[in-house]
């Protein structure tokens, strides 16, 4: 059982009797009737999306998935190409089928992600929690401001756009959060 404080981008369950995957957390809205969770899905069966609001505390079964590991070889596109780490199969999925993930992933990388697999269909990826990129563009830094408590957003190398403390600057290193895309801290690897 899931439950919806459990679910994130890339967790499949089912829902009024169809397997959906998260490929975007709209937000949260707290009320009078309580807590809810807004998400795009995707119905892994037919393809199609739309948007849920899902109450707190709701339960959902899981969908039983199949993980492999890859590594993103070249992207064509909005094709994403993977390859498979044991068999050396290509494993094409669109960007529409990795929603947000999409962001946080470049060809240029090192560290493997895992595909998820519906009844042998590719339908979504995993990544680690913790992911390196670099800011393409971002107004300049502001010296002094350490305390990371302002934001700015800035572009990252992927495209994405993400929000940042001021004193970060383009081409600085980043450490970012892919569970929900906040900024972690600078990287460790100048």
């Amino acid at each position: 059982m899931l439950t919806t404080n459990e679910i994130k981008v890339g967790s499949a369950f089912m829902y009024e009797g169809a397997p959906f995957i998260v490929q975007r957390m709209l937000g949260q809205k707290s009320g009078r009737a309580g807590m809810v969770t807004r998400l795009r899905v995707k119905n892994i069966v037919t393809g199609g999306t739309q948007d849920l609001g899902l109450d707190a505390g709701e339960k959902f079964d899981d969908v039983d998935l199949e993980e492999k590991n890859v590594k993103l070889s070249y992207i064509d596109g909005t094709t994403f190409h993977f390859m498979d780490q044991e068999t050396y199969d290509d494993v094409p999925l669109e960007k529409d089928d990795l929603g947000d993930n999409a962001g946080y992933l470049s060809p240029d990388d090192d560290y493997e992600v895992s595909i998820t697999y519906y009844e042998g269909k590719p339908v979504g990826v995993h990544l680690p929690v913790q992911v390196i990129r670099t800011i393409q563009y971002c107004e300049p830094g502001v010296k002094g401001d350490t305390s990371g408590k302002s934001l700015k957003p800035a572009t990252l190398d992927t495209g994405m756009e993400v929000k940042v403390p001021l004193f970060c600057n383009t081409d600085d290193r980043i450490v970012i959060d892919t569970r929900d895309g906040s900024f972690v801290e600078r990287a460790k690897d100048k």
